[in-house]
């Protein structure tokens, strides 16, 4: 009787292992067929690039980018709310027109910056100036600052090319290139003495000339790229500051320094619309046996608004939605529970995770892991462990199953070191929950379209968003899945080489809940 029932236990876990194994097999293929065959990234991407736009905090945008992806959620059937978790300035964006109407007619490619203030109804007409260029001490500046009065001043280091140095790597004998750099190091060098020696530094020096009198800030951010400028936001408060491209700007700076007296005509609508709500939206495919343990998937749902925030963060956002729409058709009950998290403000400094992870300790406390993707539009090819010291044991367990052709590409790094910041899972990472950055390919991603004008819908590679949401999908449903709970036991961390002393954890910190306010 005896063996006869250990027989029976032994039959029973062989056939409860390969039902097991069969059923893991099939969701898996599920979630390769619905990601490469029935993708709805296109459309995602479509509607939240084209569509909505970019997503600035506090904007208009911003909150109809959030009412979009709860009703998206909610067609899917998955549970999903805006939490608000603090305030902002808020600001709309509106036309920007600049045309040089003198000593020749040009229409000027550019755009005001985020929170700039428009310009009078019928716009501005004045003469764009340089700042002295030999500025011998803060005296001096101050005596020459009453020439701003009712001018445009050309604030930004004229550029000695517009080509990229990849362009001129390839074209370039080695010493034209090599005097290049040289040339443009020494001018750069020059220039930054130069505004060291106002007084002022880059971050104050606006301030001080809207106080002077001048009638407007041209700037020009080049991301040395081709057409690309990186665009933030204004530090005047009264008088728009407007970003034009290198082409332009190098053209007008030229004309000003030779005493062409350039004319600008500058005409901005933008709305201060006071205070607005922030929020982080936040989306649920509630956990079976284990609901109070989660998995998060992370993607920073704000943006620059130069483009439409395509690669930072549209793709990222896209890629957790279209994950959790395919989970819930294919995994609708997990284990655990399944966590999407678009925060709001990550491009000020982490404030929707920093703040979800200060009011949510329940969650926080019980994480089995956060997968947080970010960088642009490429294929994910890096996985740090984070200082978790078994992120090893855990990582390739929840790979093992995915397609060859998908894991390839992937490098690990165990148990890697804690990033203090970059993206939202570092938000995670410092209250002590496993967080992990899913970094991918750059596609040029730092010169063209990390926080520039060029950040839009065409820059989007599916085929590698493709690979993102198979190899995340497929990690999420096997840490549901998985018997064991993840160990949080941190690595003991190296010798900071800058410094020479242990490196250390990062602290929490809340989030920026009022920020522009002041």
């Amino acid at each position: 009787m005896r063996t006869t029932f250990k027989t029976f236990i032994l039959i029973f876990l062989v056939f409860n292992s390969i039902a097991f194994s069969q059923g893991k097999d099939a969701i898996i293929q599920n979630i390769m067929d619905e990601t490469y065959n029935n993708s709805q990234l296109e459309q995602l991407a479509f509607e939240l690039m084209d569509e909505i736009g970019p997503r600035l905090v506090g904007s208009p945008q911003m909150k109809q980018a959030h009412d979009w992806a709860v009703a998206k959620f909610n067609s899917w059937d998955i549970k999903a709310e805006n939490e608000q978790y603090g305030e902002w300035h808020a600001w709309e964006r509106g036309i920007t027109h600049i045309d040089m109407v003198s000593p020749r007619v040009k229409s000027i490619e550019g755009m005001q910056l985020a929170w700039s203030a428009a310009t009078p109804k019928k716009g501005i007409t004045v003469e764009a100036i340089t700042l002295p260029e030999n500025i011998t001490d803060s005296l001096s500046f101050v005596r020459w600052l009453p020439n701003v009065k009712g001018k445009l001043v050309l604030t930004s280091m004229p550029q000695p090319t517009g080509r990229p140095d990849y362009n001129w790597e390839e074209f370039a004998t080695p010493e034209s290139f090599e005097k290049m750099k040289k040339d443009r190091e020494e001018q750069t060098a020059t220039w930054n003495d130069n505004i060291n020696n106002t007084g002022y530094s880059s971050r104050t020096l606006d301030v001080a000339l809207e106080e002077a009198g001048a009638a407007g800030i041209v700037q020009s951010y080049w991301s040395r790229a081709f057409g690309a400028n990186k665009i933030f936001s204004s530090r005047t408060k009264n008088i728009p500051t407007v970003d034009i491209s290198l082409e332009d700007y190098g053209s007008i700076y030229r004309l000003a320094q030779k005493g062409k007296k350039p004319m600008l005509r500058i005409y901005t609508e933008s709305k201060d619309l006071g205070t607005a709500p922030t929020f982080n939206t936040i989306a649920r495919i509630e956990g079976t046996e284990k609901s109070e343990e989660y998995i998060i998937l992370s993607a920073h749902f704000d943006s620059w608004d130069g483009g439409t925030g395509a690669t930072d963060n549209g793709t990222g956002s896209i890629t957790m939605m279209e994950i959790a729409r395919i989970l819930k058709k294919y995994y609708p009950n997990p284990k655990r529970t399944i966590i999407v998290g678009l925060w709001g403000s990550e491009e000020q400094g982490l404030n929707g995770s920093r703040s979800f992870v200060h009011d949510h300790p329940e969650i926080v406390d019980n994480v089995q892991a956060v997968f947080n993707q970010d960088n642009g539009t490429g294929r994910v090819v890096s996985l740090s462990g984070q200082g978790f010291l078994h992120s090893y044991d855990y990582l390739n367990r929840w790979m093992q199953p995915v397609p060859e052709d998908i894991k390839k590409h992937v490098e690990t790094n165990f148990p890697g070191s804690p990033a203090g910041g970059g993206s939202d899972y570092a938000s995670f990472l410092a209250a002590g929950a496993p967080a992990f950055s899913m970094s991918s390919l750059s596609w040029s991603y730092w010169n063209y379209t990390w926080h520039t004008n060029l950040d839009t819908y065409d820059k989007i590679v599916f085929d590698d968003l493709k690979n993102n949401v198979a190899l995340i999908a497929i990690m999420t449903y096997m840490a549901s899945e998985d018997e064991e709970r993840t160990s949080r036991e941190r690595a003991v961390l190296p010798i900071n080489r800058r410094t020479n002393e242990q490196m250390e954890w990062p602290k929490p910190r809340d989030g920026n809940r009022k920020g522009g306010l002041d």
